[in-house]
């Protein structure tokens, strides 16, 4: 079956910097061609943060991490990775990645914005102190 494990969490002042990884089993990753990050603050709904399609086109990122965040898929080593710079408080939540299939870059984007993933990994924390 498959499974998602994200690492790279962690605690940072603001301003600074994490790069998270998420790592897939049970399955290659030519299986997926849509590939986002979530997070989930406490007390608030899930959020899409960054979304990637293998196919066509450039990520999509959600407002507030454009220009800090970056999606991308190593396919070196198999890793999907969302590097953060410029942390601030408010990013402060449980990160999570997820994948599914698709076959068409506007049924990702539908997806990531209904947050309907087939697969997702268990989080990893991030915590921003000002």
């Amino acid at each position: 079956r498959v499974q998602l494990l994200e690492s790279g969490g962690g605690s940072v002042q603001a301003g600074g910097s994490l790069k998270l990884s998420c790592a897939v089993s049970g399955f290659p990753w030519s299986n997926f061609d849509c590939m986002a990050w979530f997070r989930q603050a406490p007390g608030k709904e899930r959020e899409g943060v960054a979304v990637t399609y293998s196919g066509s086109g450039d990520p999509y990122y959600v407002d507030s991490v454009r220009g800090r965040f970056t999606i991308t898929h190593d396919k070196i080593v198999d890793t999907l990775l969302l590097t953060a710079n410029s942390l601030k408080p408010e990013d402060t939540a449980m990160y999570y990645c997820a994948v599914t299939r698709t076959s068409e870059r506007g049924v990702c984007d539908t997806y990531f914005r209904r947050a309907e993933f087939d697969y997702w990994g268990q989080g990893t924390q991030v915590n921003v102190s000002s």
